[in-house]
């Protein structure tokens, strides 16, 4: 297989410029999907194209290419990639000046992008990840939650506090309810149940979250949707974190407690598919 450093493709050629219009630019106004590749396939490819399809219905973005279309343009951009990273971002469009978006007869902007697989997956999968605290609060926006959507500044703003001394950072509400992380979701294991937040307010549904939910209740074991705070935390068995790329990685230490790899955090580690 042979590994690119970069490769980009926009509403299906190859180039990597974008209309200065494109509303994308303007007002975060779309959605994005990261993914992994695993040789020269997506392996959760229908979960993110369902999400994707979700978050559009949901922004009220109409005409994204078909599933074929988009599934041909992603196998080229992944094309004899052993392990790399794939992005889709979708905008609206381009259109005029002011928030309303323009008359739906505009086709949305689709950019796919093939970046290098991050250097520090396989330290986490071997260490466990170093959790802390983020001052910088998620906002509460029900009709946000759980989509994916292009602004990400509170997640910005969250990772300018910490430099390398930390693997991740969690982020609260304003009524102190632990969320997510910067770029994964979270989940708590008490006497062998799974507990993760409820992002009905805020927070991103990840792919790898719903994974382990349906291994879960596959395996038996109970789990949870429900407000999590720092003392439900503290009192935990163990945590792990999530996401498309890191797949499911054990937390070591969160603030200032150490945390054993446990038993249901190793399992559901042996299922994942890569």
């Amino acid at each position: 297989m042979v590994s690119v450093l970069f490769k980009c493709l926009v509403n299906g050629e190859s180039h990597d410029t974008l209309s200065i219009g494109d509303r994308g630019l303007h007002y975060g106004d779309g959605l994005f999907e990261t993914m992994a590749v695993v040789d020269g396939a997506i392996p959760f490819w229908p979960r993110h194209l369902e999400r994707l399809r979700q978050g559009c219905v949901r922004l009220g973005i109409d005409g994204l290419a078909q599933d074929g279309v988009l599934a041909d343009e992603m196998a080229q951009v992944c094309a004899g990639q052993e392990r790399a990273v794939a992005k889709l971002v979708v905008s609206r469009g381009t259109g005029g000046r002011g928030y309303r978006p323009p008359p739906p007869h505009g086709l949305p902007t689709r950019i796919m992008i093939l970046s290098p697989w991050p250097d520090h997956v396989s330290r986490l999968h071997n260490e466990g990840a170093t959790l802390r605290y983020c001052d910088n609060l998620l906002s509460r926006n029900p009709a946000l939650a759980g989509i994916k959507h292009l602004n990400r500044l509170e997640q910005v703003l969250a990772r300018q506090e910490w430099g390398s001394d930390f693997d991740e950072g969690l982020m609260c509400d304003d009524r102190g309810l632990v969320i997510e992380g910067t770029m994964s979701n979270l989940f708590a294991v008490s006497q062998g149940a799974i507990m993760t937040p409820d992002l009905s307010q805020c927070g991103v549904a990840g792919i790898v979250r719903n994974w382990v939910m349906e291994q879960a209740q596959s395996m038996g074991v109970g789990w949870e949707i429900g407000a999590v705070d720092r003392h439900r935390l503290s009192c935990t068995d163990e945590i792990f974190i999530t996401n498309s790329i890191i797949g499911v990685v054990p937390v070591r230490r969160l603030a200032d407690r150490d945390y054993p790899i446990g038993t249901t955090t190793i399992k559901l580690i042996d299922q994942f598919p890569y």
